[in-house]
């Protein structure tokens, strides 16, 4: 099976530092990987190179085989990005924040209703995100991932602020992204339970 999302000799430095160098990945459809290392490896700074915020110091991320730098917007409608900011907006509503997330991205045809309730927040609807829990905001930010449609899913840190049921719940739907043939990266510093998927894992501290 070919690879969707691979590296090819990506170095990293950021404040005259070497984060890492040389470094090559290939994930394939239906592939996890988590990235591991201590603080300051460069975890974050692979995730945002890989979506294509930032720029590798040498090498190059590829799509389908193809730069994502030629790509472009063919690419970047393919990812879904979750850093370790929430990335909602405080002075609007849950619902305004998914809709605003849909105009942004590739919209599925979820009622936004259903999509809150798959995250177990359908009546904070109107409520605005400045009243909500860090646990819920993480929800919300989350919540993306039901909205818009995209194969390729990074998210930094995705279990901060929840508790044990809203983790349960999103790995299940992380297998079920995975099952379909979508792949994912992401930190955590959570343990992960997910023995039916293919996990691949990265030590950056390596």
């Amino acid at each position: 099976m070919t690879a969707l999302l691979e590296t090819r000799e990506l170095t990293c430095v950021k404040d005259d530092r070497m984060l890492f160098e040389g470094l090559n990945l290939a994930l394939k459809p239906g592939q996890i990987l988590l990235v591991e290392g201590r603080n300051g490896s460069g975890k974050t700074s692979l995730l945002r190179i890989l979506t294509g915020l930032n720029l590798p110091e040498s090498g190059e991320v590829l799509w389908q085989g193809k730069s994502i730098s030629d790509v472009g917007a063919d690419f970047y409608e393919q990812v879904n990005y979750i850093g370790h900011h929430d990335g909602i907006k405080r002075d609007l509503t849950c619902l305004e924040n998914l809709r605003l997330v849909q105009a942004m991205g590739k919209p599925l045809p979820i009622s936004l209703d259903d999509a809150l309730e798959q995250v177990n927040l359908l009546r904070f609807g109107d409520n605005f995100v400045a009243t909500l829990s860090a646990g819920q905001k993480r929800r919300l930010a989350l919540a993306r991932l039901v909205v818009t449609e995209a194969s390729l899913w990074i998210m930094d840190e995705p279990f901060t602020s929840l508790d044990k049921a809203s983790m349960v719940l999103f790995q299940r739907m992380f297998e079920q992204h995975l099952a379909a043939g979508g792949i994912i990266v992401m930190t955590s510093h959570h343990d992960i339970e997910m023995p039916d998927s293919d996990v691949q894992r990265l030590d950056l501290s390596a």
